[in-house]
């Protein structure tokens, strides 16, 4: 399957395609997941695409867009109240002040984990000791910790919630007024779970071509095709380049565990604001597992997303590329990061910093 999906001939025929269709203006496509600009990235695909094509990176990494707040809530709880456990990347991530790293390294209680269901058993293991579960990502990690929640976890086991919601933050960006974008790539990982008719609303009040596309180097291809097929026939449809994982209705059992565990809410975005309906709350029934409820957080002053110079909160919506911030690869590295875009594997400074990203391109 990968060896079809990364044909090279077949992906210098849909090159071919691409610079047939490309209209003699200018179009701008957006996707909105860390994963498709590692492929985009990885494989050059920016220096392939013709002039007139630009494909930006839209706020699809999930541990760059969690707020410094909660960051500082998770940092709080380390240093004063219990061990936090969350996944690897999240922990190198900045907060107001310091990173739940430095609040390790600060005599702070964090244990790198990789799944809530560890979490669960370490806090089993330890009765006497408690332990709060740092819950982040989109729709693809919600039902993992709504599986947990349901199941009734021991009782020294709370959960600080940072899920969000990919289809309102689409949304949003159609709201800023000089991104001007002409069509979505939708993510593959989350479709798999929220299925299509959250994007229906793209080309049916929007008039957005939206395509939801897997993440081989063909995939992105085949979808630029039928985004600039839908813009030549001056049309706007939802599509599904990745029918092999993504069906219509998703993933109607995570769908369910999400329903049964969580409302919908308001959330805050890493340098984007308030979003309307993109996060995720724990229900009454189980707000005796919610750590900000458990714990009284007292943060001593605002909080702050973004350190001087740095431009994560422009690269995160792809108004700006890394290489436009002052900060890439000087004050800010991978080893160093001073913005959440450049810790992640899925942070779009981070990825340009690895495989030394080129856009470059061909001409029409």
């Amino acid at each position: 399957m990968d060896n079809q999906f990364r044909s090279l001939n077949l992906a210098k025929k849909a090159l071919k395609r691409i610079k047939y269709l490309t209209p003699s203006h200018e179009v701008k496509f957006c996707h909105v997941c860390g994963t498709h600009e590692w492929v985009i990235t990885h494989y050059g695909i920016r220096s392939l695409l013709p002039n007139k094509i630009d494909v930006i990176a839209g706020p699809g990494c999930p541990v760059c867009i969690v707020p410094a707040k909660e960051i500082d809530e998770a940092v709080w709880l380390a240093l004063n109240k219990a061990t936090v456990l969350t996944f690897g990347d999240i922990i190198r991530v900045p907060g107001s002040k310091i990173s739940l790293a430095q609040a390790k390294a600060l005599g702070g209680k964090v244990k790198i984990v990789y799944s809530v269901k560890d979490a669960v058993e370490i806090a089993k293991q330890k009765p006497n000791e408690e332990f709060v579960f740092f819950a982040i990502g989109f729709e693809t990690t919600a039902p993992s910790t709504a599986l947990e929640a349901a199941r009734n976890p021991p009782k020294n086991l709370s959960f600080l919630i940072s899920h969000r919601l990919i289809p309102p933050v689409m949304e949003l960006l159609l709201g800023i007024g000089d991104l001007h974008i002409d069509g979505f790539i939708a993510p593959g990982h989350v479709s798999t779970i929220i299925g299509l008719k959250p994007y229906e609303v793209f080309p049916k009040v929007y008039k957005m071509p939206t395509v939801i596309a897997g993440f081989e180097p063909l995939d992105v291809l085949f979808a630029l095709i039928i985004l600039l097929k839908q813009i030549s026939h001056g049309e706007a449809k939802l599509e599904n380049e990745y029918s092999r994982s993504v069906k219509w209705n998703g993933n109607l059992k995570a769908q369910k565990l999400i329903n049964e565990v969580f409302n919908v809410t308001d959330g805050f975005w890493r340098g984007l604001g308030k979003v309307p309906a993109s996060a995720l709350k724990l229900k009454e029934k189980y707000s005796s597992l919610d750590a900000k409820l458990k714990y009284e957080i007292k943060l001593n002053s605002p909080s702050k997303d973004l350190l001087p110079g740095c431009s994560c909160h422009l690269v995160i919506i792809g108004k700006i590329k890394p290489t436009e911030c002052p900060l890439f690869m000087k004050a800010c590295t991978p080893q160093t990061p001073k913005g959440s875009c450049m810790v992640s594997m899925e942070g779009t400074c981070a990825i340009w910093a690895k495989h030394g990203a080129s856009t470059k391109k061909v001409e029409n």
